[in-house]
């Protein structure tokens, strides 16, 4: 499988220049890759736009539990706009939609009361939706996740209702399965943390998003429509237990952002066999499942023709 064995090389990139001949297909993370919920990195819009001239599809995939109408508008105001990617492919927009139609598998007959827990009170996710959002888990027939109050609020802030949600037996959707978020380059938790939380009360939790298979496959339909197949995509992301993970699963190439949720990993690393050693040791506690490139930042480079790919030494 690509990207999934310890024993496959990673090749240190200089920037997306390093691989864009490679492949037809581009998934991208959005929060840690492109920005981190306050600004858009540098060199973010010229890569996009490297990649446009160049007519690649791109498609960018987002754990947000927000629909994909509203985060192309805040990636808007942060200076990505629409004409630089493709399409924009949410967990919440996948959720949105399962929630509309109820009409297969774990949405089926879901039904129509729900408790909500998001970030800020967002009721985004079931506007326009035959979904009334309700305060007493007696009255609701499932839990809906898509956010966290986080820093402000605490896992243990939580508990109470997670509980009271447990002994009514509703069933959980969590709409953005990240553990932990970025915001203003702090790590903060995530809804996914919310929904193990549930889980350990003994609740059960359907988890939509990377790197769950059904949000990929949505990515690969929609590429397979352009004559783009899984050997020619690769998934670029900042996390291991989502963006890599989860290519890996669907064998899709990945390549791992260093600046963004595995930082603090790099952050002293100068020399290429000390960035080796770190991805080891992060390679091991993600089931020996390896990126096939290792980047920086999500940023074009230099054009050189005689530069030299750095390859990770085969042990």
């Amino acid at each position: 499988m690509h990207g999934s064995s310890s024993l496959i090389n990673t090749k240190f990139c200089e920037g997306i220049s390093d691989i864009s001949d490679s492949y037809s297909g581009f998934i991208i993370d959005q929060w840690g890759v492109l920005h981190d919920g306050v600004r858009s990195f540098d060199g973010v819009v010229d890569c996009l736009r490297q990649l446009k001239d160049r007519r690649k599809y791109v498609i960018i995939l987002s754990n947000s539990g927000k629909r994909a109408e509203n985060n192309a508008l805040r990636m808007a105001d942060l200076g990505i706009s629409p004409d630089l990617y493709d399409k924009i492919i949410t967990s919440g927009e996948i959720t949105w939609q399962g929630l509309n139609s109820q009409s297969e598998g774990y949405f089926k007959d879901i039904g129509k009361r729900c408790i909500l827990i998001s970030r800020g009170g967002d009721r985004s996710i079931v506007s326009e939706l035959e979904i009334d959002v309700v305060d007493d888990p007696a009255e609701a027939t499932f839990l809906l996740i898509s956010g966290s109050d986080a820093p402000n609020k605490t896992l243990e802030d939580y508990e109470p209702l997670l509980k009271k949600c447990a002994r009514y037996n509703l069933k959980a959707i969590c709409a953005n399965p990240d553990s932990l978020g970025v915001m203003a380059g702090k790590n903060i938790m995530g809804p996914g943390t919310i929904a193990a939380r549930y889980k350990d009360f003994g609740g059960i939790v359907e988890y939509i998003g990377k790197p769950h298979k059904l949000i990929f496959q949505h990515c690969i339909n929609i590429l397979q429509e352009q004559n783009i197949y899984p050997g020619q995509t690769v998934m670029i992301g900042d996390t291991m237990a989502h963006d890599i993970l989860g290519g890996s699963l669907v064998n899709i190439d990945t390549c791992l952002i260093k600046r963004g949720l595995h930082n603090s990993v790099f952050k002293n690393c100068e020399e290429p066999a000390e960035v080796d050693k770190a991805l080891d040791i992060l390679v091991r506690q993600y089931n020996n499942v390896r990126p096939k490139y290792l980047s920086d930042n999500f940023e074009w480079g230099k054009d050189l023709p005689d530069r030299k790919h750095k390859k990770r030494v085969t042990k």
